[in-house]
């Protein structure tokens, strides 16, 4: 068997308070997210919004907070006057950005609206459009939703319906700026005068507003670094945060560097936090920005880039788009990704999952159909149940293993969160493919004394999957060989598998994740 991993968990050494927006996921109009996704009139589940109520159930099981809406690359050429108003008034659009055609029946409304069914946890992330619209545009946008009314705008809110503001305080100043795929694509020059401006003139409007500046689609682009170091240096004093984007896929058969994504992400969570801080140095500011996550998953990108060359330009209403069905494999990688997020929750203090529903999501829907969970369902629910609380400090002491992009690679990838009630969750993945992996962890001033329940999510078949034929193939199972003895905690984790490892005190009851 292989040599044991180790590190040490003390409540004096921690890495700081997850906000609760880290769970956070993003609805944008793109193939079926929306319509067959969340919002399908007719469906034998659907309330009386047209809401599937089987999805809205799962969305509640998953413990989304922050939803970001309505994109993405869509946001880029969308008119949100068209998503408001009686809905069979609302016009169709061309949407450059996914070669579809919108309807409209889903807009500003019915997102709100969405929202609240879903409960009080799940608070809006508007975006604006800053491709083919600017300040003025997202000024009539931010009156409308927020005013409480006595002006044009506002009162067409109340007319349309909604007497009430809708409170949305955390916007994105546009969506991806930097590539040269989006409609309205700027330079760091131009896009960081044209954030600086609507920055100012939004706090006009309210002064507390949080907004979020686009930063480098990927850690790949040619521009990295630089662009941040631009956009800031323009808009540093009124923005509170800054975007990072990140997919990750199995390419060239590669699946040891595939495991290893995680080892990218935290990569260019670490440089972007560097780039922050040294714009901020130069400014002499005493202000920190942090990180708003607010595109990660696994994405088989390299599949759609070829069937979108392929497919006609046909315009069609929310075809089947980015519909990948996640393996065990896919879980594995994302629950690293979840724990790369939590290692720097100090700094990440907005997450999104991208996307919710259908397009690279968690949940799945058949149009008329049932919904079910995908493999990804799994780690991220569990994350977000019992990863609240203060992030521990994790320094792991693991065998490695050889990754063609990344050289050697510890097999352990590791977090722990103290919850306030003062048990303690190891999320823990063992990266290799073939062997257990020993794993050992010493407690100190925690006063834990047993283990409350280990889950595991692995199988013989790697490549396994939850389907419609299938929905329930793969799901966590509990490992009863765990222990607590004198301080330490001792498991074994299988091979290529997604931990979550409870601890408490003597009495604490397992909540179960089912």
């Amino acid at each position: 068997m292989t040599l044991p991993a180790r590190f040490t968990l003390d409540p004096a050494f921690t890495v700081g308070d997850v906000d609760p927006r880290l769970f956070g996921s993003f609805v944008e109009h793109l193939g079926r997210c929306v319509y067959t996704g969340i919002h399908e009139p007719g469906h034998p589940e659907a309330d009386e919004a047209g809401l599937r109520t089987d999805v809205l159930d799962l969305i509640r099981e998953l413990g989304v907070t922050t939803i970001r809406y309505p994109g993405g690359n869509f946001v880029s050429g969308y008119k949100w006057e068209d998503g408001v108003g009686p809905a069979e008034h609302r016009p169709r659009r061309l949407d450059l950005a996914w070669r579809s055609t919108e309807t409209n029946r889903f807009g500003l409304g019915e997102y709100i609206g969405f929202l609240k069914k879903i409960g009080p946890q799940a608070q809006p992330m508007m975006a604006v459009n800053l491709g083919t619209r600017g300040v003025a545009e997202a000024l009539e946008l931010q009156e409308y939703a927020n005013h409480p009314g006595g002006t044009e705008l506002s009162e067409r809110r109340i007319a349309n319906g909604d007497k009430e503001p809708y409170g949305i305080r955390l916007w994105c100043l546009g969506n991806e700026m930097d590539g040269p795929w989006q409609t309205g694509h700027k330079t760091a020059g131009e896009y960081g005068r044209l954030a600086a401006e609507t920055a100012r003139a939004m706090r006009q409007i309210d002064r507390d507003v949080e907004l979020v500046a686009c930063g480098s689609s990927s850690r790949s682009m040619e521009t990295f670094a630089a662009w941040e170091a631009t956009v800031l240096a323009e808009a540093y004093d009124l923005v509170d945060y800054v975007s990072l984007h990140a997919y990750y896929e199995e390419t060239d058969g590669d699946r040891d560097s595939f495991l290893a994504s995680a080892v990218d992400m935290e990569a260019f969570i670490e440089e972007v936090v560097a780039t922050c801080d040294h714009v901020g140095a130069r400014l002499k500011s005493p202000k920190r920005i942090n990180l708003s996550f607010d595109e990660w998953n696994v994405w088989y990108l390299s599949r759609f880039q070829q069937q979108a060359d392929a497919e006609p330009l046909d315009w069609p209403e929310a075809p089947r788009l980015l519909e990948d069905n996640y393996s065990v494999t896919d879980a594995v990688v994302f629950g690293s990704l979840l724990i790369a997020l939590l290692r720097h929750a100090d700094r990440v203090t907005v997450a999104c999952l991208a996307q919710l529903v259908n397009v690279i999501a968690p949940i799945m829907t058949e149009p008329g159909g049932p919904a079910w969970r995908q493999t990804t369902f799994f780690p991220f629910a569990q994350a977000s149940r019992h990863g609240r609380g203060r992030v521990l400090d994790v320094r792991v002491d693991s065998p490695t293993y050889p990754t063609r992009a990344y050289g050697e690679v510890p097999l352990l990838h590791a977090t722990a969160v103290r919850g306030d009630d003062g048990t303690v969750t190891v999320f823990a993945v063992n990266r290799g493919r073939t062997e257990p992996l020993p794993l050992d962890v010493a407690l100190h001033g925690l006063e834990l004394t047993e283990v409350i329940e280990h889950s595991a999510l692995a199988e013989a078949d790697p490549d396994a999957r939850n389907t419609l034929d299938d929905p329930e193939r793969v799901t966590p199972h509990p490992v009863t060989t765990t222990t607590l003895t004198d301080g330490t905690l001792r498991a074994v984790l299988e091979p290529m598998s997604w931990n979550v490892i409870r601890l408490g005190a003597d009495g604490a009851t397992a909540t179960g994740d089912g």
